[in-house]
């Protein structure tokens, strides 16, 4: 597995994922990213894109954002790609608390989180287009 800066490729084939409902909130909107600097793709030995990761500072911890490819999801992947992230980030942004959000129904990313020692902080809604009102999960994992 290799980590590189995220490039329009990387986005132009993120954009083009389509997961399956309910995961389908997790579908790209289509409209560019923000902060494209804050991203990193996730490619395989043979360069073929398997996920991204975002990292944001915030305030005395680190925002922890990633999706991995929709054929891969459901396959017991989630656990080495989410402590490679976090691995990849140590040297970047140093020992510090991470934090992340996760929407509520996505249950098995939930028991994933907690697993891997992330524990509940909080809860809050976000209203979206086409899905309406989405409950949140905030977590977070000391440094």
């Amino acid at each position: 597995m290799r980590i590189e800066p995220a490039d329009d490729a990387m986005f132009r084939e993120r954009d083009a994922w389509r997961y399956h409902p309910p995961y389908d909130f997790y579908d790209s909107d289509g409209l560019p990213v923000k902060n494209p600097e804050l991203f990193f793709a996730v490619r395989d030995d043979d360069g073929a894109l398997i996920g991204f990761y975002f990292f944001e500072p915030v305030d005395d911890g680190l925002f922890y954002g990633f999706g991995l490819r929709p054929d891969l999801t459901g396959r017991g992947l989630g656990e080495q790609f989410v402590l490679a992230g976090l691995e990849f980030a140590r040297p970047i942004y140093g020992r510090c608390r991470v934090v992340l959000d996760v929407a509520a129904f996505n249950e098995r990313a939930i028991r994933l989180y907690r697993r891997l020692g992330f524990a509940e902080t909080g809860r809050h809604t976000e209203t979206f287009d086409g899905y309406g009102p989405v409950e949140f999960v905030d977590m977070e994992k000391p440094g």
